[in-house]
């Protein structure tokens, strides 16, 4: 008996170890299926999410179609459409309306931008750039002389930038760069390309800003399609992840990762310092007062000298043109009078309208933005001078006008402290 049993527990083992081989193979089969599945899943995700916001394509189409046609010109216009020499490369778009690509042109290494949705009034609503007229290209018209072509861009440059002593000193800035091919005259079809450019807050920017070491450089145009210098940084901090773990990553721990990914101590000094410089350079410029509206690390970048370049300039906005869209804007509460991430205005009661005076001027915005940067890795001889001073600056409330002085003391305070830690080091 006992051999009995003996035998068939012999004959039952191997069909006891098929059955197992059988649930591990339905099982490998299984979780294979799902990870192509899932592959698959956010190969097609991703592959529409770059197909929705990446239409360059597009967009030099319609561009090198205006230009064969005679309707646009532009100082790029050659190099994009008939040379070939003027090249799209990796696409940074995150609006399907605002085309952002890094490129070449010839031995020059840049940013094309351009617009491919309607355009052209200058609208301070959910965008942060203007949105086109449904005829893109229409003004001046045929027959405008140079002269009327001056009074319309000095007209609505006193709309953008309010009335200036030296504006025509800024008009005779936006005909230079108008002349795309330098021969000193200006064509019908340049003067619309530099009509279509000025409704963008971005490139009005650069022209206002076209001295200034912390803008990039306009290298060239076609219709409203730009190139900018290519800044090597494009954020001042952080570390770019897939976006599916971007999803599990609690936000507290996802700030102190980007915080680990930054520059040396006086490299971040340094950084900083050109941020405070350029918060100098929009405010009461030579052409108004502008106004920070989105300081977050995404729009500023630094060069391989850790020099601070701005990379989005469509959140700077002349104060003449906010104060403009919040005196129309209703409100039941203050946090209806918000424009951008920063700016921000009160809520007048009694009449249910945004006020016009912005809550913090643009050096607060600025060290709220620097507080955490500066102070991790920050050199314990000046810590607590620093954080003391950053704490004071976040604290400014009312315009910059209306504290000019004190404005100015914590400006500069704050930046001696850095440059006299750093001056002596090698990253100065």
């Amino acid at each position: 008996m006992a051999r009995g049993l003996s035998s068939w527990a012999w004959l039952k083992k191997p069909y006891c170890i098929q059955a197992r081989f059988s649930y591990l193979r339905m099982k490998y089969l299984f979780f294979s299926w799902l990870a192509v599945f899932i592959s698959s899943w956010v190969l097609y995700v991703q592959y529409s999410s770059y197909t929705e916001l990446c239409r360059g394509h597009e967009c030099k189409n319609t561009i090198c179609d205006k230009y064969r046609k005679g309707v646009i010109d532009g100082s790029a216009c050659s190099s994009l459409c008939d040379k070939g020499t003027l090249y799209m490369g990796k696409c940074l778009s995150a609006k399907p309306n605002n085309q952002v690509y890094t490129g070449s042109w010839g031995d020059l290494e840049g940013v094309i931008k351009c617009q491919i949705d309607d355009i052209l009034h200058y609208n301070l609503g959910t965008e942060m750039e203007p949105r086109k007229e449904a005829v893109l290209f229409d003004k001046p018209t045929r027959g405008t002389s140079v002269e009327k072509f001056k009074e319309m861009v000095f007209s609505h440059l006193k709309e953008k930038v309010g009335e200036q002593a030296n504006l025509q000193e800024l008009v005779s800035h936006v005909l230079s760069v108008a002349d795309g091919n330098k021969d000193g005259h200006i064509s019908l079809p340049e003067a619309k390309s530099a009509w279509a450019l000025l409704q963008l807050n971005e490139v009005l920017l650069m022209i206002v800003l076209q001295d200034k070491e912390h803008t990039p450089r306009l290298m060239g145009f076609c219709g409203d399609l730009y190139v900018t210098e290519k800044v090597q940084y494009t954020s001042l901090y952080g570390i770019s992840v897939p976006w599916l773990l971007e999803l599990w990553i609690p936000r507290g721990l996802r700030r102190s990762m980007e915080q680990w990914f930054t520059p040396s101590w006086p490299r971040k000094a340094k950084i900083s310092i050109g941020l405070l410089e350029f918060v100098e350079d929009v405010f009461h410029g030579p052409f108004g007062n502008f106004l920070m509206c989105d300081v977050s690390a995404a729009n500023f970048g630094y060069n391989d000298k850790h020099d601070l370049k701005a990379v989005d300039l469509r959140r700077v906005v002349p104060e003449t043109v906010l104060r403009h869209v919040m005196r129309d804007r209703r409100c039941e509460v203050d946090d209806d009078c918000i424009y951008g991430a920063d700016c921000q205005t009160s809520c007048d009661l009694t009449k249910r309208r945004c006020t016009t005076e912005v809550v913090q001027p643009n050096l607060a915005k600025a060290c709220r933005a620097l507080k955490d940067y500066l102070l991790r890795g920050a050199p314990s001889e000046i810590r607590e001078e620093l954080e003391k001073q950053l704490y004071s600056c976040m604290a400014l409330k009312g315009s910059a006008d209306q504290m000019e002085m004190e404005h100015s003391l914590i400006l500069n305070n704050l930046k001696t402290l850095l440059w006299k830690k750093i001056s002596h080091t090698k990253d100065s």
